[in-house]
């Protein structure tokens, strides 16, 4: 097909996908449109329970195609939910960019590198390129805390190498180290009284928080590690001392011991003014997800630094600090890199992607699956 006429179908099918509004927990529709497209390129489509497990109207995507020569089994991944608010959006086509009417987001977090991954195997097919065993696995409920990752039926999955098209910035960025993170979560146990008749026989739960608080060190804690208060509930009314308050908060670090010694203190703080004002406290420290750590000479990431080199691109190894998909994955023992597709300002109503940044992207893909081994 002529370049003009691929590239255009691509922009196509993306600003397509981009019009099924597939928030999380109802990436129904929209799951089944990617069936429906797949199926169409040979693939074999099952849906796992994933949804089940978190309300959702589906599971996982999770489609196999059978390789025509023995290859090194390659997944290449992203997520189908978006933010809100993603009802009706309009894509606007503005010479190379597409960028959103300013009501909606855009969606190209993650339906940018979806359009990528279709047409990128698409193209493979009608080139009649010989390739190994491919899957594509589109999770749910991503945005929300990667839950369809976490969910994922793993017994399903053959590959061992994972390509996930998920990061902001510009190509040629390939995250090869994330982070780990724990959600603390604190109740403070206080003891309830008239705040107006007799203050002095209650302890007040939201004071106790609020010591332990100022005591912790928080936000930037050094370049590996960070923290964070989300949320602070508690109390029934003003003329009542506060018997309980509920505190949920955050730390992540690249390094495991680093995240132990942050949310240990964290923990100590509460226990601490806790015992100062006679209070109890229950302080629970949960692993969201792992981090991971990929060298420049493991395969996944030699890969892609090839093919970004015979596209004429500057691979660049980078670090970050937030969660994705690619945690959940290399926690399962799967190789996942996340790759940059160039999409700007995701999660707002200002976000955009180069029509350029697309066809290189999918070009990308074509690259790897074609020079796999």
């Amino acid at each position: 097909m002529d370049k003009k006429l691929a590239t255009q179908r691509l922009v196509d099918q993306f600003v397509e996908m981009a019009k099924i509004a597939s928030p999380s927990r109802k990436e129904g529709k929209f799951a089944a449109y990617l069936k429906k497209e797949l199926e169409a390129l040979g693939f074999s489509v099952e849906f796992d329970t994933a949804g089940e497990k978190v309300g959702g109207d589906t599971g996982n995507l999770i489609a196999t195609l059978p390789g025509s020569k023995t290859a090194e089994p390659l997944m290449f991944c992203c997520h189908m939910d978006t933010v809100l608010p993603c009802e009706g959006i309009q894509p606007i086509i503005d010479g190379d960019v597409i960028r959103t009417d300013g009501t909606t987001i855009l969606s190209g977090d993650d339906k940018a590198g979806i359009a990528a991954i279709v047409e990128a195997i698409r193209r493979i097919r009608e080139r009649k390129v010989e390739h190994g065993l491919l899957q594509v696995v589109l999770t749910i409920c991503e945005e929300v805390g990667m839950y369809g990752s976490k969910g994922l039926d793993y017994s399903k999955i053959k590959a061992k190498r994972a390509f996930i098209f998920d990061s902001s910035g510009a190509i040629g960025k390939i995250v090869v180290q994330g982070p780990a993170k724990n959600v603390i979560k604190a109740v403070v146990h206080g003891r309830s009284a008239h705040a107006g008749l007799s203050p002095e026989k209650g302890i007040s739960a939201i004071q106790v928080a609020a010591r332990a608080i100022d005591k912790m060190t928080l936000l930037r804690i050094d370049e590996e590690t960070t923290a964070n208060l989300g949320t602070i509930s508690g109390g029934m009314a003003t003329n009542i001392v506060a018997e309980q308050a509920e505190v949920i908060a955050e730390a992540r670090s690249l390094l495991n011991e680093k995240l132990d010694k942050q949310s240990g203190h964290m923990k100590e703080c509460f226990e601490q003014a806790a015992r100062e004002y006679g209070a109890g406290v229950d302080v629970t420290i949960d692993r969201s997800y792992a981090a991971f750590q990929l060298s420049p000479d493991t395969p996944a990431v030699k890969q892609c630094v090839e093919a970004m080199q015979r596209l004429g691109l500057e691979p660049k190894l980078q670090s970050t600090g937030g969660g994705s998909d690619c945690n959940v994955f290399n926690g399962h023992g799967i190789t996942a890199v996340d790759l940059a597709i160039g999409m700007t300002d995701v999660h707002s109503k200002e976000e955009s992607i180069k029509i350029s940044d697309m066809e290189t992207v999918t070009r990308l893909i074509e690259s790897i699956i074609e020079h796999n081994d």
